[in-house]
């Protein structure tokens, strides 16, 4: 192992699992690593496969690039990917990879990792077992402050990762009023809690509260009639297909379908789901009208739909169009981060 790869796993959580494990595992959990192997890569050419093509291909797709099956195989979906990237980013757009590509797309995903803390840090307090808890877990893993498993569970080892990414990032992570981190929840706990969500009527109930950019307090809530509404207007879409970028009847995507339903009851809300995640305040358990989020191709809320009742939710999949779908159903439960509702002045 070289001085500079032991003097980023000496900084890190990580050193001691380093000296114990093989160095490509160390190279996953490690972004710093990896980036440097990148950069030194002569893998990232149009037909060529390998570690390297694979670790980009995880770039592209945190960065909502790539949403394919990452191979490690250099092929036309991948260089489309790179060109889309290079597109955004003012690059030279050939779908080579050079080191101004990569620069750009490492500066990204820590911007992207970064928000991830800055975000949902704030939600979540020693003892909690959630969602939340998974997706700080994964930034903290990637800047190589957490060391653990990713199981969603605010112990220890993630109370110690937050206070030295804190630190190093001059950010506030950890709340002063917190206490001190309670007993991790057990594995008959776990089991408990898995058990009370698939039995309650929404089959919500243990899912993570969320909070919002806003500390203002609305003064009107899009409820009752008007929620009834919305859903009834969301219903006459059903069958619609999935248009990417689509925000009209003849084809829409997740969150260009939210917005028209929204838009058809004299109610304005941003374009994007992240915009309107920060848009929408929290709520322990939907209810009909109301918002559902999950994590899917990205880190932190990336797909959307609106809740119908019955633990049901309509939204725009990719491969249906407009359709119900179950919050029970196995795809959404894992990734499911909560639920959110409209308040207006």
């Amino acid at each position: 192992m070289n001085q500079t790869v032991e003097h980023m796993a000496k900084r890190s959580l990580l050193y001691g699992y380093v000296l114990s494990q093989p160095l490509v595992n160390y190279v996953d959990a490690h972004p710093e690593l990896q980036n440097k192997l990148l950069f030194e890569s002569d893998q990232l050419e149009f037909g060529k496969h390998g570690e390297a093509v694979r670790h980009m291909q995880q770039k592209l797709h945190t960065l909502s690039y790539f949403d394919k099956e990452i191979d490690g195989r250099f092929g036309v979906l991948t260089e489309q990917a790179i060109k889309n990237f290079q597109a955004e980013h003012n690059l030279t757009i050939n779908g080579k990879v050079n080191k101004d590509t990569l620069r750009a797309m490492v500066k990204d995903e820590k911007k992207a990792y970064k928000e991830q803390l800055e975000n949902f840090s704030d939600e979540i307090e020693p003892g909690m077992y959630n969602a939340k808890v998974k997706i700080v877990q994964k930034a903290l893993q990637y800047f190589g402050y957490y060391e653990g498993e990713l199981d969603g569970i605010y112990g220890p080892l993630t109370k110690k990762a937050l206070e030295i990414a804190e630190e190093e990032h001059h950010m506030e992570l950890i709340d002063d009023h917190q206490q001190a981190v309670s007993p991790a929840p057990t594995e008959q706990t776990k089991s408990e809690q898995v058990k009370a969500k698939d039995t309650s009527p929404a089959s919500v109930k243990e899912q993570p509260n969320k909070d919002v950019e806003s500390n203002e307090v609305k003064k009107v809530t899009v409820q009752g009639n008007t929620a009834a509404s919305i859903v009834e207007e969301a219903r006459a879409q059903l069958g619609t297909p999935y248009k990417w970028g689509g925000e009209d009847p003849g084809g829409f995507d997740c969150s260009g379908f939210i917005q028209h339903v929204f838009t058809e009851q004299g109610i304005q809300i941003p374009r994007t789901v992240n915009e309107i995640w920060n848009f929408s305040s929290p709520i322990s358990d939907p209810s009909i009208g109301d918002f559902v989020f999950f994590e899917t191709y990205k880190p932190g809320p990336s797909h959307m739909g609106i809740y119908v009742g019955d633990g049901k939710f309509i939204h725009a999949g990719e491969s249906r169009g407009v359709e119900i779908s179950k919050l029970t159903n196995p795809y959404w439960e894992e990734r499911y981060i909560g639920a959110k509702r409209v308040m207006q002045q």
